[in-house]
């Protein structure tokens, strides 16, 4: 028999947004109700695909106390997808344990909680056939450290489904419920349906399938909120499995969007002000509809810099009134003025002062990996942020990109002290 699962995980329902400095009042608003829209889109696509059941994989709240109004909203959506025969399974994650406080007394029929402890399975039959199997265990406290996957193994009938908030791996995520792809796989199911990593991605590829669905709804600037976020939607049989790749689909209402611009082209600050409001725009044009929270950083050798800079504040205030005609919403949170203004090095080398000097000395390290290498030592004795990059260079082994980012920084301050 062939059917349809949505998977979705990281709802933090009714979450404030977090990291953002002042937002005008609307866009408060938006914010305020977007992870609860997101969490009804969700409900939406499940309708809409006549999904057999949906899989919550952990932090459907913020933390234990979990508000009424999230709670709700939570209870209303499930008792749709319960009156049109689809069931839901729900595991608890680190932001949302068992041990905190509830505000729902009974569940919706259909909709079936894991508790702690021993991983439990429940079948999922439909028109009198066995069609699945969904395994899961919840966290009983915060800090789970336990390697939860091993306690996982295949048995009942149809597809087996593996329900679990754990860390695969990721350390920009906190180690709880850590496991390995290789524990995934030991437990001989056709899909893991995962919650704790905020952004989406295929964990293991057929044989079994393992994915992280993302947090539902972006809450904050940091990288891993960025993007399009949602759920994705499984094409199964009973007897084959998962027949096709889990497609993702986007069901946020707000964006965070990052843009570098570069003003080097640029001839003046009006020039600038065209560009970076030209960036803006295409980054907003990108969002499919969506509300953006926009943050930009501004490089390039650009003559107008010093004045740039001096007039940050009002930039960014011109570019908020340029967005406020833009619906749904674009805010422009941040902007970052890195440029620097232009030098020309070959002039520089022929005054005899102390930008020459600078500038030839840079020039003789970097004519020699040894040179490089023993600046980098130098620098490490006082600096233990440079002693870790000179340890761990990464991309740049013979250090020059770090040298000539050095040379820049220096020649810049010192031409901005030049400068009338």
């Amino acid at each position: 028999m062939r059917y349809t699962v949505v998977h979705a995980a990281d709802l933090h329902l009714d979450t404030p947004f977090s990291g953002l400095g002042e937002v005008a009042a609307g866009v408060a608003n938006a914010l305020r109700e977007a992870s609860l829209t997101a969490f009804d889109n969700l409900i939406e696509l499940a309708l809409r695909e006549e999904a057999a059941f949906l899989l919550l994989a952990g932090d459907l709240y913020d933390g234990p106390t979990r508000g009424i109004r999230a709670q709700r909203r939570l209870l209303q959506g499930l008792a749709r997808l319960s009156a049109a025969g689809c069931e839901t399974f729900i595991v608890h994650g680190n932001h949302d344990p068992l041990e905190g406080w509830t505000a729902i007394g009974d569940w919706p029929q259909g909709v079936h909680v894991f508790p702690p402890g021993e991983v439990t399975a429940i079948p999922v039959a439909r028109g009198g056939e066995a069609i699945a199997t969904v395994h899961g265990v919840s966290f009983a406290q915060r800090e789970e450290r336990e390697n939860l996957a091993r306690r996982f193994r295949r048995s009942g009938e149809g597809t087996q489904f593996g329900l679990l908030h754990c860390n695969v791996g990721d350390a920009a995520h906190s180690p709880y419920a850590p496991c390995s792809p290789d524990d995934l796989r030991a437990a001989g199911l056709d899909y893991w349906a995962l919650g704790h990593v905020h952004a989406a991605r295929l964990v293991l590829e057929g044989g079994p399938w393992a994915a992280y669905s993302g947090v539902l709804q972006g809450r904050s600037p940091h990288p891993g909120d960025s993007g399009p976020k949602g759920a994705y939607v499984l094409r199964c049989d009973s007897a084959l499995g998962v027949v096709s790749p889990p497609e993702f689909v986007a069901l946020d209402v707000v964006r965070f969007g990052h843009a570098t611009v570069d003003l080097t082209a640029a001839k003046d600050l009006s020039a600038a002000l065209d560009e970076i409001e030209r960036a803006q725009q295409e980054l907003y044009a990108a969002q499919e509809g969506r509300g953006l929270i926009a943050r930009l950083r501004l490089t390039g050798e650009f003559p107008g810099h010093t004045d740039l800079r001096s007039r940050a504040e009002e930039v960014l205030q011109e570019l908020r009134e340029a967005g406020k005609g833009f619906s749904p919403f674009l805010w422009l949170d941040e902007l970052d003025v890195a440029t620097r203004p232009p030098l020309r090095r070959e002039e520089i080398l022929g005054r005899g002062d102390l930008l020459a000097e600078l500038l030839a000395e840079s020039g003789r390290i970097a004519a020699s990996q040894d040179a490089v290498r023993d600046f980098l030592a130098e620098q490490a004795r006082e600096l233990r942020r440079v002693e870790q990059q000179a340890g761990s260079l990464g991309p740049d082994p013979n250090g020059l990109e770090l040298l000539q980012a050095a040379e820049d920084i220096c020649l810049r301050l010192l031409a901005e002290e030049e400068a009338p």
